[in-house]
């Protein structure tokens, strides 16, 4: 594996991170708020892909000036359509998490935590259920699965550009 391909992979973990802290964000405000966890994920993944795609523009996809140049929106809509694989593959481990496994029931100290912040923060609850504590913590599981996924997907799909015409051949 090339230097230049580990880096890129690095800056994209970061950047999938910032992005997955944001996600989190307001999947967590929503779901404090009363919303579904479905209809949370959902806001999460549209807000946290736009920030991903400015993201990768700028610092882990650059455009190589060697090849032809990227079209934003189609970059925009195929950054979409790519973390939209890593999106269900989330929705569908969520339902595992929450619905069939209960994960929250192994987790007990994350409401316990939450309870002891609701006192600066007003919009956190003083106590959580199990249920409540696994949607919460799904999301932090699927990233382990998700991340890899998107990188490959944007690296090689929607951020890959094509060498510009040979136009020496006679």
């Amino acid at each position: 594996m090339k230097k230049s391909n580990i880096i890129q992979f690095l800056k994209f973990g970061f950047i999938g991170a910032f992005n997955t802290i944001v996600n989190y964000i307001v999947y967590v405000i929503l779901v404090a708020l009363g919303a579904h966890y479905i209809f949370a994920n959902a806001m999460g993944f549209i807000i946290s892909v736009l920030n991903a795609y400015f993201w990768g523009c700028r610092f882990v996809f650059k455009e190589d000036e060697k090849k032809e140049k990227r079209v934003w929106w189609q970059v925009l809509l195929k950054t979409y359509a790519s973390y939209a694989l890593g999106f269900f593959i989330n929705l569908a481990l969520l339902v595992v998490w929450v619905d069939l496994l209960n994960i929250g029931q192994y987790f007990g100290f994350v409401g316990d935590i939450i309870a002891y912040f609701s006192g600066i923060f007003t919009f956190l609850p003083d106590s959580m259920t199990a249920k409540e504590i696994s949607e919460i913590m799904g999301p932090v599981l699927n990233a382990f699965v998700t991340i890899p996924i998107n990188f490959v997907t944007n690296k090689f799909w929607a951020y890959r550009q094509k060498n510009k015409p040979d136009n020496t051949k006679v």
